[in-house]
């Protein structure tokens, strides 16, 4: 396969697979915009040295995934992106905070390159070691810490990541759903006792619960982040609401 300066396959795909990530991986990173017609299946045959056959069922599914547009006759283009985020009840904390009519504060801790460690490689489905962005940040509200969000993401996925300046108005989360079309998310909660570092930047002690959310998200069966969000029982609650068909009211 040839490659192309944006295209980083870490560990050995379908080749189907590594066409669909090529052509996300161009659009994540703004060389092929929403509305840009892509190359024709003949020239993603020479540029990528796959058999037609191949290329063909990677444009299929990312049209059938909703990522690209196909006009008979004129040629394949990149969707629009719709918004997500209402649709994956993937709700981001300023927003919540800004809803109660209280004030919302962002504190970077750390955002930089690291060589993925076992476990976060296994998150993101990467080999261990292999280079990913990392981000720390603190979200106050009402100069109370309620969260302190651990994020790792696939610079694969979101190559401009790291050249973002979060902030009071802009938060991963948002940056990454307005960014990056999700099709699949993994929700984790669990309750456990802070680190040292933890408590030392949610300004809590060692000794006080907290709930942890743990999330990861997929774009086209590629893992684009894993991060945790650690939260002060005492200060902050999880939950959600939902409606249930009749068939699934059992219990």
């Amino acid at each position: 396969m040839k490659k192309s300066g944006t295209d980083s396959v870490t560990a050995p795909k379908a080749l189907y697979l590594q066409a669909k990530q090529f052509v996300l991986e161009r659009a994540a990173s703004g060389f092929w915009k929403p509305g840009d017609m892509i190359p024709s299946e003949n020239q993603l045959v020479n540029e990528l040295g796959m058999s037609r056959m191949t290329i063909n069922r990677a444009l299929r599914e990312l049209t059938n995934e909703g990522f690209l547009e196909r006009t008979s006759g004129v040629g394949t283009f990149i969707a629009e992106r719709k918004p997500h985020s209402n649709l994956l009840q993937i709700a981001n904390i300023a927003d919540e905070i800004a809803s109660r009519g209280h004030r919302y504060h962002c504190e970077v801790l750390e955002l930089g390159r690291v060589a993925a460690p076992f476990s976060i490689a296994s998150a993101l489905e990467l080999t261990t070691g292999s280079s990913v962005y990392h981000l720390r940040c603190v979200h106050y509200e009402e100069e109370l810490a309620v969260q302190l969000e651990d994020r790792y993401v696939s610079p694969a996925m979101a190559p401009d990541f790291i050249h973002q300046q979060f902030d009071d108005t802009l938060q991963p989360s948002r940056y990454l759903l307005n960014t990056i079309p999700v099709d699949e998310i993994e929700h984790i909660v669990d309750a456990l006792l802070p680190s040292e570092e933890d408590s030392k930047a949610l300004d809590i002690d060692v000794n006080e619960p907290c709930l942890a959310l743990m999330r990861r998200t997929w774009s086209a069966s590629h893992v684009v982040t894993y991060v945790k969000f650690l939260h002060p029982s005492m200060r902050y609650r999880l939950g959600s609401r939902f409606s249930v068909d009749a068939s699934s009211r059992a219990g």
